[in-house]
């Protein structure tokens, strides 16, 4: 599928955007006519998009770190910030890390 997303915007600020400037949101691309492609376009640069928004996002992220916040702590260590539970998930950021003991792949001893 040929569809170019911008960061920043997504399916309900796109809807609203649209609804906005009183574009049928189920037309296509190709119907619309070059005043609505710029006034689609004047629209969505009032919002930060794409790289600013991005260096937005990591400026708050650097911001929490330096002031050592707990969600700052928790980005540094790679961990959920926002509440989740850490025994049983996050396996994806932790990697498969047991902490118990006689957990995990133990060799058995030949005799």
């Amino acid at each position: 599928m040929g569809l170019t997303a911008i960061y920043g915007v997504g399916r309900p600020r796109a809807k609203t955007t649209l609804l906005a400037l009183g574009i049928d949101p189920s037309s296509k691309p190709k119907d619309l006519t070059p005043k609505n492609e710029q006034a689609l376009r004047d629209m969505i640069e009032q919002y930060k998009v794409e790289g600013e928004l991005r260096r937005a996002i990591s400026a708050n992220i650097r911001r929490l770190k330096d002031i050592k916040a707990y969600r700052g702590i928790r980005h540094v260590k790679h961990l959920p910030s926002r509440g989740q539970r850490t025994k049983t998930n996050c396996r994806t950021v932790r990697g498969n890390v047991r902490k118990t003991m006689l957990s995990g792949r133990r060799k058995l001893e030949k005799t």
